[in-house]
């Protein structure tokens, strides 16, 4: 291997521009929480990104792709601080959207693994797998120079890929393999790649290490088992950076490239450890280190911590590095630091970091002191429990995640040092019941059988008309009637239509779908919903309310014009409140869901504080001055990667097309730009106002405005003046002198409660005093049990302490029924329970069984309470004996 100094960023950059020379467009990394796929939690793979474009529900920009792609695997976690494993980690990998297919394929990564011009790694290092069914691309293997002994056959289980799910494509992949030497291996003589034998010593055997796997999407497999030839072949592949880079730089472990230096040197600055000088501390640097880099990565995506879903893998992840670094000696709040290092290191190559810097601080910082709290609480009920046991039950396991914030895994850790076992099978019967209740019904993608009936209208797709006009002469093309496609439908009925092309904007981005109504020579359709229930396929969903409408027939499509003008107003204001609450909160702050309707807006967005009064002030000033600028909103469209190049903001969740439409509002400068496919007014003047009703969280760093616009919001400014005036005249005031009248009239209600509360004390001690006379002396102890009018719990013990300080020494015990139900207090002075051997929880306990229930407290004052108001009497009645008996005892 030539003598050349490779840095992570040459690695890098070599393989990009390698394939940017072979005519693939070089594509920026997606995000870590996949775009459009509720499917997964993390973006796992290179062609995540690209999953749209292989299953052919969107055009890519280019038939040749390459991408450097950050990914995140959830299974590695526990692993993290041995030599190998990683949970942040990169994929370098060229792809074929139906263009070259095998040989190219080869023929490219042989080129780029040993040319001078590429990493010059000589070709006797490498080994290939192919799948054993595979003849061709062990042909091109042997063809470019591997010899055919070192080019290794396997099954389904290593050289197979998908379908992802039931049916969809497949096909054989083939991995090129690095071969460290026979010294590095089991020195058996059937090592090969995929080895498992172990060392001597136990170790796994290593010698070999699959570095890029070519996957050939070849096929499509169907639900029956059959396989078809897909008619356009692609290629999708992975090539590890981090094994790579290991390689180039010619070290031991991913830790010992220069990804790690400035990390680790970070932790031990910050530890005053040093990493290598034993096995224990080396662990513990590097899990801090890894985590601190990958927790990093997700906050700068919009993972904010939470207790479900990724905000747990983020919870999670954070929770072990911190109970790392206290293990080598890190005290208080570290991983700012581990940030700022991950930053210096990996900002140029992933500018999300630098961008978003301060809230990946403040997300971080504010982690480190929740955990401050849970482990606070949550270890001291931990090891309470833990404590003589031998099994800690699942749902001291549940309560401590759910409640506390305190990682499973944690709890799993600290019990296993203490030798205790976890019922893991209670923990799972806690959670599936949280599931259940919690479970959302199914996602309407998931009706396969109702896909298929729109596979049977048989229509290609709409030709949306929206963005320029509100009606259309159009043509039906498909009618549904009952979930099955008819050739007509009548008066009454509930249907979908299909139109050939269609001035209805269907729900997406968050707008609501458009209404109006559908009209042909027989019939009229009312239209409620529109919806794109495939790519590309507009459905219009309505009732029959005249005649009758026939498959073929021509049709006036129109929109309700007042509506849609409405949704647009509010659509454009939901732009500008993002625009200005970055200005305002930062650069962190990014679209997190939406709701555009005519008559409100909502916008979900990360931010991990509440927005204080004054910032949401600052948010909506500035949104009505630019409506005030009038300022105009243009429309254009270009690629999706020329839009994100110039600027334009996209969301996680939404699904692009080749092309996108981008909505700009600008007054000179740019105040807002945004992919989004919605429809906009053509002015901020249009919008008229903008008011801002509440800002409240909806999950851990995330948070939700409500807002209105336009006839919404004159409407409501028209309404609270009326309401004002009304309260003014009922409050015999001035609009202007509301506020003071009704802090006037609040303390003078004040006044008049805390006066009659004290009122219904004096009342109560008096009746108290009434009951004196009949305490009665049972074995020398001077028992007072009786029947008490109280309001709540705390007026009958103010009454209980009342004739407790009395009696002098006594056992008092008073009843009452309060909200329907029994009550029992009971108080014993300290004389009784010290040298009698009173206990008031004891007789709390047992006198509340007459009445159906149970208490208990402390040997002086306990509490109880039942179900039978009828038998309170008895209770009382009781008490003399029970008196006796304890002082008997």
């Amino acid at each position: 291997m030539p003598k050349i100094e490779w840095t992570s960023e040459n690695v890098r950059e070599t393989f990009l521009s390698y394939f940017e020379s072979q005519g693939h467009s070089r594509m920026a990394s997606s995000s870590l929480i996949p775009v459009g796929d509720p499917t997964l939690l993390f973006t796992s793979a290179g062609m995540v990104q690209f999953k749209s474009y292989f299953t052919g529900e969107a055009e890519p920009p280019n038939r040749r792709l390459t991408t450097s792609q950050k990914c995140f695997r959830t299974p590695d976690i526990e692993e993290v601080g041995d030599a190998t494993h990683n949970t942040l980690f990169e994929m370098l990998g060229n792809f074929s959207i139906g263009d070259y297919f095998k040989k190219e394929a080869v023929d490219y990564a042989i080129e780029l693994m040993t040319s001078e011009d590429g990493y010059g790694i000589p070709l006797e290092k490498f080994a290939a797998a192919v799948h054993d069914t595979d003849d061709e691309t062990r042909g091109l293997w042997v063809a470019k120079g591997i010899p055919t002994d070192r080019v290794y056959s396997y099954g389904d289980d290593e050289n197979w890929w998908g379908p992802a799910g039931d049916e969809g494509p497949c096909g054989p992949c083939s991995e090129l393999h690095y071969d460290y030497g026979a010294e590095y291996g089991c020195l058996e003589d059937n090592c090969a790649p995929n080895c498992k034998n172990y060392l001597p010593n136990g170790d796994a055997c290593d010698r070999y290490v699959e570095l890029w796997n070519l996957v050939f999407m070849q096929y499509y497999h169907h639900l029956d088992g059959s396989r078809d030839n897909l008619p356009a072949p692609s290629v999708d592949t992975g090539m590890g950076f981090e094994r790579l880079l290991r390689i180039m730089q010619d070290v031991d472990t991913g830790y010992d490239t220069d990804l790690f230096t400035q990390i680790l040197a970070a932790v031990e600055s910050i530890s005053g450890k040093s990493y290598g000088q034993d096995p224990e501390t080396t662990y513990g640097i590097r899990v801090v280190a890894e985590h601190g880099r990958s927790v990093t990565f997700l906050v700068a995506d919009g993972v904010v911590p939470g207790n479900e879903g990724r905000g747990y893998v983020l919870r999670r992840v954070i929770r072990r590095a911190i109970r790392y670094a206290r293990r080598i000696g890190i005290e208080g709040n570290f991983l700012g630091e581990i940030a700022d290092a991950a930053i210096a290191k990996m900002g140029d190559a992933y500018p999300e970091l630098v961008n978003n810097r301060d809230f990946i601080q403040t997300v971080l910082r504010l982690e480190e002191d929740r955990f401050q709290q849970a482990f606070q609480s949550g270890y001291a009920i931990l090891t309470d429990a833990l404590e003589g046991a031998d099994a800690l039950e699942g749902s001291v396991v549940f309560r401590l995640w759910d409640t506390h914030g305190f990682p499973v895994e944690m709890t799993q850790e600290i019990a296993s040092e203490a030798g205790v076992e976890i019922d893991m099978e209670g923990f799972e019967r806690e959670m599936a019941v949280q599931r259940e209740q919690s479970r959302a019904g199914a996602q309407f993608g998931e009706d396969r059988a109702k896909i298929r009936v729109y596979e049977g209208l048989g229509v290609g797709g709409t030709a949306f008309l929206g963005y320029e006009t509100l009606s259309a002469d159009t043509v039906v093309v498909g009618l549904i009637a009952d979930d099955q496609n008819v050739g007509e439908v009548r008066e009454g009925q509930d249907i979908e239509i299909a139109l050939l092309q269609t001035p209805f904007y269907a729900e997406g981005g968050g707008q609501i779908g458009d209404s109006g109504e559908i009209s042909g020579d027989s019939g009229r359709v009312a239209v409620h919903d529109t919806q794109e229930v495939m790519p590309g396929l507009i459905i219009h969903f309505g009732k029959v309310t005249d005649g009758a409408i026939s498959l073929g027939e021509s049709v006036d499509a129109r929109v309700d014009a007042i509506r849609r003008e409405d949704t647009a107003r509010n659509h454009t204001a939901t732009h500008m409140l993002h625009a200005a609450l970055r200005q305002v909160l930062g650069l962190h702050v990014r679209q997190a869901g939406s709701l555009v309707a005519p008559d409100r807006l909502r916008f979900d967005f990360t931010h991990v504080q509440a927005v204080t009064d004054d910032e949401m002030w600052q948010v909506q000033l500035l949104v009505n001055e630019k409506i005030r600028q009038n300022a105009r909103v243009l429309n254009d469209e270009d690629s999706y990667q020329e839009a994100i190049r110039r600027g334009a903001l996209a969301f996680f969740g939404d699904r692009y097309d080749e092309r996108v439409r981008l909505v700009e509002i600008a007054n000179g400068d740019t105040f807002s730009f945004e992919v989004c496919g919605g429809t906009h007014v053509g002015r901020t003047g249009e919008v008229g106002a903008v008011y801002v009703l509440g800002e409240s969280s909806i999950g851990a760093g995330m948070r939700r405005i409500e807002a209105i616009s336009g006839r919404a919001a004159e409407r409501m400014v028209w309404e609270r003046f009326h309401r004002e005036e009304r309260l003014a005249q009922t409050l015999q005031t001035t609009p202007a002198e509301l506020e003071t009248r009704v802090a006037a009239l609040t303390a003078e209600l004040d006044t008049m409660h805390r006066e009659r509360e004290a009122m219904e004390r004096r009342l109560a001690l008096q009746a108290a005093e009434s009951l004196l006379s009949g305490a009665q002396d049972v074995e020398g102890v001077t028992v007072l049990a009786a029947r008490a009018e109280a309001a709540n719990a705390d007026g009958l013990r103010e009454m209980g302490d009342y004739l407790r300080d009395k009696l002098g020494s006594g056992v008092v015990v008073l009843g009452a029924v309060v909200n329907d139900r029994p009550m029992l207090v009971t108080m014993a002075t300290q004389d009784l329970v010290q040298g009698r051997g009173v206990n008031a929880a004891d007789i709390a306990r047992a006198a509340a069984r007459h009445v159906g229930g149970g208490g208990g407290g402390r040997p002086d004052v306990a509490q109880a309470g039942g179900r039978d108001a009828s038998k309170l009497d008895d209770a009382l009645q009781s008490v003399p004996n029970l008196v006796r008996d304890a002082v008997s005892q």
